[in-house]
């Protein structure tokens, strides 16, 4: 992987968030506090460049469990103010509008998608940026909600990797409880991230960078990795399968 000095992109990303800031005339930001490593770098970077006081977290479960409660402690660890709100109701009244039975990756997508516009209403209300989560890797393989959680003004952890996020959590002392986690969009239960994706970040991580950012020749990649070319097939596969997701709608040249 990149060898990266972490207290130097602290400070480019929290000089990119003042300037964002500053340029639009916005008074804040507001961002979705899930619990988990990206929602609380995110945050932890926001209150570096702004303060606590501008920075506005909204945890929004629709289950009550422990993701609920870690989303509470990063928003006390880092001392700004938070608010909580259930979409339990929003969700399920519009699954029950639609009159028929969604599947659970369906519901999933409802579920990021109501957050979303949870996050811009009260972003329009109080003149804030959302402040996005996501980061490089679940950027170039999908793993993220069309016009849900991929959605924001700004995304300051969208040139890093996520193994390179949990680095930049420790230099910004998000509690390690939080960083050792097993990721998960707490979309249902016993859902991870990883069971997801079909592989471990650790490994993706090394073969997006080759593949992206040093554009290798797969075959190589699998020899300098040690592991078997369909493992960076598979990558390949996924980057390709979520370019729509990176794009805006096709349309017509007329």
């Amino acid at each position: 992987m990149r060898k990266l000095d972490y207290n130097v992109i602290v400070e480019k990303i929290v000089n990119f968030i003042r300037k964002k800031i500053k340029n639009s005339k916005v008074s804040g930001v507001v961002l979705g506090i899930s619990g988990g490593i990206d929602s609380a770098t995110a945050a932890s970077l926001a209150v570096e460049a702004l303060g606590k006081k501008k920075v506005l977290g909204i945890i929004m479960p629709y289950y009550q469990n422990k993701e609920l409660e870690d989303a509470i402690l990063v928003c006390k660890h880092l001392g700004i103010y938070y608010k909580t709100i259930s979409i339990k109701n929003i969700v399920d009244k519009f699954e029950k509008a639609l009159n028929f039975k969604i599947d659970k990756i369906a519901k999933g997508n409802l579920m990021v998608r109501s957050r979303m516009v949870i996050l811009y209403g009260i972003a329009n209300t109080k003149n804030h940026f959302v402040l996005g989560t996501s980061n490089k890797t679940e950027f170039l393989v999908g793993y993220f909600t069309k016009w849900g959680d991929g959605a924001s003004d700004i995304a300051p952890l969208l040139s890093l990797y996520k193994t390179e996020v949990r680095e930049l959590a420790k230099i910004l002392e998000v509690p390690e409880k939080i960083i050792l986690k097993k990721p998960t969009a707490g979309l249902w239960a016993g859902q991870t991230d990883e069971d997801e994706l079909g592989i471990e970040y650790n490994l993706l991580d090394k073969i997006l960078y080759r593949l992206v950012d040093l554009k290798m020749q797969k075959e190589k990649i699998a020899e300098d990795l040690n592991i078997p070319l369909e493992r960076v097939l598979y990558v390949e596969k996924l980057i390709k399968k979520s370019e729509h997701k990176r794009r805006l709608p096709s349309f017509p040249k007329l």
